[in-house]
C-alpha cells in the first residue's frame, strides 16, 4: 500500500519554465524563486543585460542563455527550443507565480493523463500601489512545445493553438509592471509602434469613425464594465491611459499608411 501512494505522487510530467529577461536585475530574483516551487528547470533567455541579471539568475540555480534580443515571439521560441523537457511554462521578468498557482502546477504535474495540450492562466498587474483584481487577464503559458509553438508576430505573441482546447489552472500570475508613469508612457509608445505595423500587416488601415468610438469605448469597458472604478484613483488613470494607447495606435497606423504613400 505504501509503495502504491509512492507511485500516485510521483510526477508523471516534467517542465520547464522559461523566463525571458533583459536588465531586469531588480525583479528577476523574485521571478526564478517562484518558479522553484514546482519547475524540474528554470531556463533565463537573457536578451543582452547590461546589468546583473544573469549573474542573480545564475546564482539562484537557472540556466541562463544569451541570445542577442530578436523580438518577444522569437525569443520565447528560442527558449522552448532550449528546454530539457517537452512542457514548458512561461514567465516574464517583472512577473511571479502565487502559492496556490504553484500548487495547482505541481497537482498537474501528477496527473497521469492531461485535458489538454496547452493551459491558461490569470495575471493582474499593479499600478500606483494597487493591485488591479477587477482586471484579470487570461493567457496561454504553459504547453507542450512539441505540440505548439509561439506564433511569429510582433506583440502580443501566444501559443498557436488553433482549435484545440485550453485548460484554465486556478490561481494567478502577478505582474509587477508599474514603475513610472513615464516608464509606462514609454512603454505604451514602444508597444504601439509594434501593434501598428502589425495591423498594417494584416491589411488594417485607418478607419476614421474607428479612431473617433474606439478610444472612449476602451475607457468604459475597463473603467466600467471591467469593474476597474473600483480601484479608485489608480483605475480611473488606468482606464484613461488605455484609451491613450489606442488613440496612439490609430495614429501611428495613419502615419504608417501615409508614409507608404508618399513618393520617393
Amino acid at each position: 500500500m505504501a509503495s502504491e501512494l509512492m507511485m500516485e505522487n510521483q510526477p508523471h510530467h516534467a517542465l520547464s519554465a522559461i523566463i525571458i529577461a533583459q536588465d531586469e536585475a531588480d525583479c528577476i530574483a523574485q521571478a526564478v524563486r517562484s518558479c522553484q516551487h514546482f519547475a524540474d528547470e528554470i531556463l533565463v533567455v537573457d536578451g543582452g543585460s547590461q546589468d546583473d541579471t544573469p549573474a542573480i539568475a545564475a546564482e539562484l540555480g537557472a540556466v541562463v542563455h544569451h541570445n542577442p534580443w530578436p523580438g518577444y515571439a522569437k525569443q520565447r521560441n528560442y527558449g522552448a527550443d532550449q528546454a530539457a523537457h517537452d512542457w514548458v511554462f512561461f514567465l516574464d521578468a517583472d512577473e511571479w507565480v502565487d502559492d496556490q498557482l504553484a500548487a495547482a502546477l505541481n497537482d498537474w504535474k501528477r496527473q497521469p493523463t492531461l485535458p489538454a495540450q496547452a493551459f491558461s492562466i490569470s495575471r493582474i498587474g499593479d499600478f500606483l500601489g494597487v493591485w488591479l483584481a477587477q482586471r484579470p487577464e487570461s493567457h496561454i503559458r504553459l504547453y507542450d512545445k512539441t505540440r505548439f509553438r509561439i506564433k511569429d508576430v510582433l506583440v502580443h505573441e501566444t501559443p498557436d493553438v488553433g482549435d484545440a482546447p485550453v485548460v484554465k489552472l486556478p490561481g494567478t500570475v502577478l505582474h509587477a509592471g508599474f514603475r513610472t508613469v513615464g516608464e509606462l508612457a514609454e512603454r505604451f509608445n514602444m508597444y504601439t509602434d509594434l501593434d501598428a505595423q502589425k495591423a498594417y500587416g494584416e491589411g488594417q488601415r485607418f478607419n476614421l469613425l474607428r479612431f473617433l468610438l474606439k478610444p472612449p469605448a476602451k475607457f468604459l469597458q475597463m473603467y466600467l464594465r471591467n469593474g476597474m472604478f473600483r480601484a479608485g484613483k489608480a483605475g480611473l488613470f488606468l482606464a484613461s491611459l488605455w484609451s491613450y494607447y489606442i488613440v496612439l495606435k490609430e495614429l501611428k497606423l495613419y502615419e504608417i499608411d501615409w508614409a507608404a504613400k508618399q513618393p520617393n
